[in-house]
């Protein structure tokens, strides 16, 4: 594996900081319902897909403008329509004003960093749900943030850039007569979020492989680098949470805030999601724990390391220490002192300090000290 160096390191960690703390771009003392795009821009255009379909019919039209996707036809059709791309506030603003959305909730559509919510506004359903995926290449987690209106036989939907997980919904309503087909726009608006959720465990599977392979390449020798990648792993893991959690609330509200818009058998599957948004929490909270294992793993190793580099250090040099004793008493200046002047006292002297050194050894062994 290799080391960051600590720029690229630093760099990493405010990043995640960036996505975690937002930072309003808004005029304090602005109008409340005054649109405002504070997010970056990731399309060069925005771009419009309307499918209008029923049980037995489908349609589908792309449109770089308003105009082409207007008027909804109304009767058994449901509509939905999806935009790619928030910074055009005027063209947002002239769509919000055909569908009759609130201006408070065409503000929370432009302003990114909305917390995962549901708002009912008289005659529309403005939810907000945060999209995640795993970018192999940087080893990051990517969040977006999606609006999706829900009406009266129609849902249209806003996201940041083009790309989602909605994909098996559009080979659904395509593939002829399914259950999507035959049920209102509530259905459509839940199997929009249901796909959203099932795309949590997606991600969870990639950053689980990852925590596993960092375990066991901690279990074989504990590095720096790889206690900071598990360290970055945890930082996404906490922007997974603080995506995942409202998402739960929100599923819960729907189910029991009985708003007309919902009918009661679409309830029954916003309870599936909404269990399938508790599994990916507690899939969370146990990457969390591990990471926080291997982290203590890590601390661990090398306080063990470390105190068998310290124990080692020790034996040396009290082993020694006697040796160095006999050696400062013969080193000393003394002019009486018969035995230097015999001719066996130097290898009486060396043989003195060997058996000093093999009796501390032998007995630093038989304590079971090294």
């Amino acid at each position: 594996m290799t080391a960051h160096p600590p720029g690229v390191e630093l760099i990493r960690r405010l990043r995640v900081m960036g996505r975690l703390v937002r930072r309003m771009t808004k005029r304090p003392g602005t109008a409340p319902g005054t649109p405002v795009h504070t997010g970056r821009r990731r399309v060069e255009q925005l771009h419009l897909h309307r499918i209008t379909y029923d049980e037995g019919s489908i349609d589908e039209r792309h449109a770089d403008a308003v105009d082409p996707v207007f008027p909804f036809e109304t009767g058994p059709v449901r509509t939905w329509l999806n935009v790619d791309g928030l910074h055009d506030v005027e063209l947002l603003r002239d769509l919000a004003s055909r569908i009759g959305l609130h201006p408070l909730a065409l503000e929370d559509v432009v302003s990114i960093g909305q917390r995962p919510k549901a708002e009912e506004y008289d005659h529309q359903l403005y939810i907000v749900v945060r999209m995640l995926a795993y970018d192999d290449a940087t080893k990051e987690l990517t969040e977006e943030q999606i609006s999706i209106v829900l009406g009266e036989g129609y849902v249209v939907s806003f996201q940041e850039d083009v790309g989602d997980v909605w994909d098996p919904v559009r080979e659904r309503l395509r593939s002829g007569r399914t259950t999507i087909r035959r049920l209102g726009a509530d259905y459509l608006a839940y199997s929009l979020i249901d796909a959203i959720v099932d795309g949590y465990f997606a991600v969870l599977e990639k950053l689980g492989d990852r925590m596993e392979s960092l375990e066991n390449t901690m279990l074989e020798e504990a590095r720096r680098d790889t206690i900071a990648e598990v360290h970055h792993i945890k930082r996404e893991l906490l922007l997974m949470r603080r995506a995942v959690w409202p998402a739960r609330d929100l599923l819960n509200s729907l189910i029991r805030d009985g708003s007309p818009l919902i009918a009661d058998g679409t309830r029954v599957f916003l309870r599936d999601a909404y269990d399938h948004a508790v599994q990916v929490i507690d899939t969370v909270e146990t990457l969390r724990d591990l990471a926080s294992g291997i982290i203590d793993l890590y601390l661990s190793t090398a306080s063990n390391r470390m105190n068998e580099v310290m124990k080692v250090l020790t034996v040396i040099a009290t082993t020694f220490i006697p040796v160095t004793f006999l050696a400062g008493v013969w080193g000393m200046n003394f002019q009486y002192m018969p035995e230097l002047r015999q001719p066996w006292a130097y290898p009486a002297v060396l043989l003195l300090m060997g058996a000093t050194i093999v009796a501390l050894l032998f007995w630093f062994r038989r304590k079971g000290w090294f």
